[in-house]
């Protein structure tokens, strides 16, 4: 039978992805301050994916909710040179990230947490995909043009993958879906495994 999966994050494009593949879900967001211990890219995602979907599972639990329920927890990070790049401050700080990434590769993570609760029981399992992105040299002008659109302001290491910056992906190695936010293909092996059917 198939299974209704919670998603824990208010990421339109995480919604998106599952909506792609035909998934039904139900939005209900993490809502806590997420902070992890180490700076290890996939132990970062790993970290925070589990918070997310642990913090939702322990909301949903307190709502008194009867049956059982799949959580699913992510979270994406862009790794350059062994720094995580996160969302930029400001404008001038998502220039900078655009071009030290210019002219060359990069890692990005994303940490996936799943939660299966039967009643009081509660299981969870992680796993992280990596996905090394190749962009091409991009000059000052062409910097600061595309941080103008506005797009890279919310975005993890300033850049959409899905939008304009897809003008300067030379190549990648790994999953696209991983990068936009979500490595749904994976995600269904993994619940498959698991005896979660969602397709």
């Amino acid at each position: 039978m198939k299974q209704k999966i919670i998603l824990a994050s208010a990421s339109p494009r995480r919604r998106e992805l599952l909506a792609q593949i035909g998934v039904e879900f139900e939005v209900f967001p993490a809502k806590g301050e997420e902070a992890a211990s180490g700076t290890e890219p996939s132990e970062v995602v790993l970290e925070l994916s589990r918070q997310k979907a642990l913090e939702v599972a322990e909301r949903i639990r307190r709502q008194g909710r009867p049956g059982k329920a799949v959580i699913l927890g992510a979270d994406t990070v862009v790794a350059f040179e062994g720094r995580i790049l996160g969302k930029p401050k400001d404008a001038a700080d998502a220039v900078r990230m655009v071009e030290a990434l210019a002219g060359h590769s990069h890692s990005v993570f994303t940490g996936v947490t799943v939660v299966q609760l039967d009643g009081e029981s509660q299981e969870a399992s992680s796993f992280y995909e990596e996905t090394k992105v190749t962009v091409s040299k991009i000059s000052r002008r062409q910097a600061e043009e595309y941080v103008r659109t506005g797009e890279p302001m919310d975005k993890a290491g300033a850049y959409a993958i899905q939008g304009r910056f897809a003008a300067f992906v030379e190549k990648i190695e790994g999953d696209y879906n991983n990068v936009v936010g979500l490595p749904v293909a994976r995600i269904y092996r993994e619940l498959k495994k698991s005896g979660i059917e969602i397709l």
